[in-house]
């Protein structure tokens, strides 16, 4: 007699919970391999860097990716002038899957987060999305945590971080090439609690900044400031500054660069009443985001000093910009500055534009460029 084997048929609810993780890995690879394709498009070969150090792909299809923020697990948030905000997971040193947190917003440039929640700027408000890192593949709806900020989307796209004090700072940039614009609402950067109250202008004559960080030792404010337009290829240089203290003002649109009236308006205010930069750039080269290096896996000489991302001219005869500069830090003071990552401007030819930097749990440096919608990774391999 032969014994009967009773089968078990697995439950709907099992048999649905089976697909989806199958068409979930299966995404996965699928995401892997196309990240594979759009990696080997970039020419990343051509960017380059001190010995020892090397350039790999973290991310080839975030479309615009421009600010950066590392949650509290393994994803960083990438802002964009396009709409969009993405979320990238990562593991080995590379993105595993890019996810949309939110679409059809208005120059969703910056992000920032805070106590599990994403914080991201809009031209005129700033947005929260509440617990975020748990709800990746299905985002909440953001809540509204301020609409005071102008709708001029002239310099209206904002880089946002919270300080050491707990406060988000929020720049707003002049509405115009130059101005004198109304200086409790424009070119300047200002602070709201995290709840959007308290507002508050921190630095004025500040024309477009879309780039800051506080000292890992003094905590002050270090901020990149964009020049003014129009007065040839030379002038004025974009600035790095140092506010250490609120309400100083610097220098837009009376004085550019510390030493240069403006045409226009430098009769109403001498350059020696503002704060002067810690040092200048070079003249348009889009000195945007910037981050005090705080990593462990650069040599200790890279400790504490700034990259900046340099977007690059869009109105110089000949073109300058394009990279990754290094500014070392001492005593408060800029005393050296180099070129530490170059090659997205290849002769006259442009294939990227590097927009913000981020200092990885690892140590390790991420780039966004925004017209080749990727990001890198700068890591150390020498001795």
């Amino acid at each position: 007699m032969l014994a009967h084997t009773t089968l078990t048929r697995p439950s709907p609810t099992a048999r649905s919970r089976r697909v989806l993780a199958a068409r979930v890995a299966f995404g996965l690879v699928a995401a892997v391999i196309a990240h594979e394709a759009a990696a080997q498009r970039l020419p990343v070969d051509r960017i380059r860097v001190p010995p020892g150090f090397e350039v790999s792909v973290f991310a080839a299809d975030v479309p615009s990716a421009r600010s950066l923020a590392h949650g509290k697990g393994p994803v960083v948030f990438v802002g964009t002038r396009g709409g969009a905000v993405y979320a990238v997971r990562y593991g080995g040193g590379r993105a595993t899957q890019v996810l949309t947190i939110a679409s059809g917003l208005e120059v969703p440039n910056g992000v920032a987060v805070r106590e599990g929640a994403l914080y991201v700027a809009e031209v005129s408000r700033i947005l929260r999305f509440d617990d975020i890192e748990s709800r990746l593949d299905n985002p909440p709806r953001p809540v509204v945590v301020s609409d005071r900020f102008p709708t001029d989307r002239h310099h209206g796209w904002k880089f946002i971080r919270f300080g050491p004090d707990g406060w988000l700072y929020v720049p707003v940039g002049a509405p115009c090439n130059v101005c004198e614009p109304d200086p409790e609402r424009y070119a300047l950067i200002s602070r709201i609690r995290p709840d959007g109250s308290g507002y508050e202008p921190f630095a004025r004559g500040v024309r477009n900044s879309v780039g800051f960080d506080w000292h890992p030792e003094t905590k002050e404010l270090w901020f990149t400031d964009n020049g003014r337009d129009m007065l040839g290829d030379d002038l004025p240089n974009d600035e790095l500054n140092r506010a250490a203290k609120a309400g100083e003002h610097f220098g837009f649109p009376y004085c550019h660069q510390g030493d240069t009236p403006d045409p226009e308006f430098g009769n109403k205010r001498q350059c020696s009443d503002s704060v002067p930069p810690v040092a200048n750039l070079g003249p348009h080269v889009a000195a945007l985001g910037m981050r005090f290096y705080t990593g462990n896996q650069f040599p200790p000489e890279y400790r504490n000093s700034i990259f900046v991302a340099e977007h690059g001219s869009w109105n110089r005869s000949k073109r300058i910009g394009y990279r990754v500069a290094r500014v070392v830090v001492e005593g408060g003071k800029a005393v050296k500055q180099e070129i530490f990552a170059e090659g997205w401007l290849d002769g006259s030819r442009v294939w990227g534009r590097p927009v913000d930097v981020e200092v990885m749990p690892d140590g390790s440096l991420l780039v966004s460029d925004d017209q080749a919608g990727a990001i890198y990774r700068i890591s150390y391999r020498g001795k």
